[in-house]
C-alpha cells in the first residue's frame, strides 16, 4: 500500500522493534516491574523486513514469558487504529498472529488471569531445570548452573519448542532446529535464587546448541562436535556468562578420546569476538602456548597439541597462535613486529596464491586473448597488496582488543 494516497496514514505505522517488550516473570508483581522490560534487536523474521507494524498509533505489545516452564502471554494496546471505512477497506495489521506462528503450539495465552493462575501453580514454582547438572559457579554473589540435555531427555522437547523463540530476536537467519536427531546436544545456563516463599527459583539466562558430526578419517568412532547457536538473554549479557557457558561445553567435551576437535557452524561476530577471548584466555595458560614455542612459528606439532588438549580445530588454533603472538612480540622492536607482520600476512595471503597457481594453469590452457578475457574481472598484484595489508590492520585491530580484554580479567 502507497502511504501517501492515505492522508495521515504514516502515523500509524510503529517499528515493531520499539513496540515489543519482554519480560520474564516469576509473580504477577513481575507483569508490572518495569526494570524486568528488555527488547529485541531484529524482528524481521515475524513482521517482516522493514520491521514495522500498520494501523496503530502508541502501539504497545507486551509479551511475558515465565521464568520456570517458558509458558507465554501477549497483550497489546493502542491509542487508535485505522479504520478500514476511510481507508478503502486497508485493514490494520495482525499483532498477535506473527508471534504466535514462531512459539510453540499452545504455550502462549493472552488471557491476563489464566496466566496470573500459571504462575502461581506448582508446576511453576516447582520448577527444575531438565537434564543433568554438569557445572555450577559463582559470579557477583549470583550462583548459576549449567545442564546438559539430548533428545531423549525427558520433557526436554516441549521445553525446546517454548525456548527456541528467542533465537528469532536475537540471532538473524535463525532456524528452529529438528531436534528429532539424537546426535544434538544442548548446555542450558540458569540463575539460582534463594528460596523466598513465592514464584519460581530458577530463570533461564541462555543455552548452547552443538550437533556431534562423525568426523571421518582414518580412526573409528571419532566425532567433531559443531556448535550450532548460542544465545545469551540480553538481561545476562556482559557479566561473563557467555564465557562460562563455552568453557563449560570445552570441558564436557575435553577428557573424551573420541572428540577431535570443536569447531562451529557459521558464527556472528559476537561470537567470533567470544570465542577468540575464550579460546586465548585458555591457550595463555596452556604450556604449548608458551612464548618459545610461539615465536618459533605455528607448526603442526602446536596444531595437534591444541587439538589434544583443547580440542581447537586447526584453523582456530592457528588464529589462536596469531593473538597469542601478539601478545608475546614488543611492538617496538622493529625485526620481532615485521616477522609477525610477514608471518600473518603469509596466511591472509594463501588464497591468492593458490589463485595465482590456478591462473597459471589456465593460461597455459588458453589462447592469449582468451585468457585476457578472463582476467578481466581478476585483482591485480597492487590491488592484491592493498587489500592484503587492510586485512591485516582490521585483524589486528580485533587481535589487540581481544588481548586488553584479556588482560583486564586477569
Amino acid at each position: 500500500m502507497e502511504l501517501g494516497n492515505y492522508s495521515g496514514l504514516a502515523e500509524y505505522v510503529v517499528d515493531a522493534n520499539q513496540a515489543l517488550n519482554f519480560r520474564f516473570v516469576g509473580s504477577a508483581e513481575d507483569m508490572e516491574n518495569e526494570k524486568l522490560v528488555f527488547q529485541p534487536e531484529m524482528v524481521h523474521q515475524i513482521y517482516g523486513d522493514n520491521e514495522n507494524i500498520f494501523g496503530y498509533k502508541d502501539l504497545k505489545i507486551d509479551l511475558m514469558m515465565s521464568r520456570g516452564t517458558l509458558r507465554t502471554f501477549i497483550q497489546y494496546s493502542f491509542s487508535s487504529k485505522v479504520d478500514p471505512a476511510k481507508t478503502d477497506g486497508v485493514t490494520p495489521d495482525d499483532v498477535v498472529g506473527p508471534l504466535l506462528k514462531i512459539l510453540a503450539p499452545g504455550s502462549a495465552t493472552e488471557n491476563k488471569e489464566e496466566f496470573v493462575k500459571q504462575l502461581s501453580s506448582a508446576k511453576e514454582t516447582g520448577f527444575r531445570p531438565i537434564g543433568d547438572l554438569v557445572h555450577s559457579f559463582s559470579s557477583d554473589d549470583k550462583t548459576y548452573e549449567v545442564y546438559s540435555c539430548t533428545e531423549s531427555t525427558p520433557g526436554f522437547r516441549s521445553y525446546h519448542d517454548r525456548l527456541q523463540v528467542w533465537i528469532m530476536f536475537y540471532i538473524d537467519a535463525a532456524s528452529y532446529i529438528d531436534i528429532d536427531d539424537d546426535n544434538w546436544k544442548f548446555f542450558l545456563l540458569y540463575q539460582k535464587r534463594e528460596s523466598s516463599g513465592e514464584g519460581c527459583n530458577y530463570s533461564i539466562c541462555g543455552y548452547i546448541t552443538v550437533y556431534e558430526y562423525y568426523a571421518y578419517g582414518r580412526q573409528t568412532n571419532k566425532k567433531r562436535p559443531r556448535i550450532s547457536q548460542m544465545l545469551i538473554l540480553p538481561q545476562y549479557q556482559r557479566q561473563g556468562l557467555g564465557a562460562a557457558l563455552l568453557n563449560t561445553l570445552y570441558r564436557n567435551y575435553l577428557n573424551d578420546s573420541s572428540v577431535v576437535d570443536i569447531t562451529v557452524e557459521d558464527p556472528s561476530d559476537n561470537f567470533i569476538r567470544l570465542r577468540d577471548f575464550v579460546d586465548t584466555q585458555n591457550c595463555l595458560k596452556n604450556p604449548a602456548f608458551s612464548k618459545e614455542n610461539v615465536m618459533n612459528g605455528f607448526t603442526d606439532s602446536l596444531a595437534e597439541s591444541a587439538a589434544k588438549e583443547l580440542k581447537l580445530c586447526r584453523k582456530q588454533a592457528r588464529r589462536i597462535y596469531e593473538i597469542v603472538r601478539l601478545h608475546y612480540t614488543p611492538l617496538s622492536d622493529t625485526a620481532a613486529y615485521k616477522s609477525y607482520r610477514v608471518d600473518v600476512k603469509r596466511r591472509l595471503n594463501a588464497p591468492y596464491q593458490r589463485e595465482q597457481s590456478q591462473l597459471e594453469k589456465l593460461r597455459r590452457a588458453l589462447k592469449p586473448e582468451e585468457f585476457a578475457a578472463a582476467m578481466v574481472n581478476i585483482t591485480d598484484r597492487e590491488q592484491r597488496l592493498e587489500l592484503l595489508e587492510k586485512q591485516f590492520t582490521e585483524l589486528e585491530a580485533h587481535y589487540k582488543k581481544i588481548l586488553e580484554k584479556v588482560a583486564a580479567t586477569v
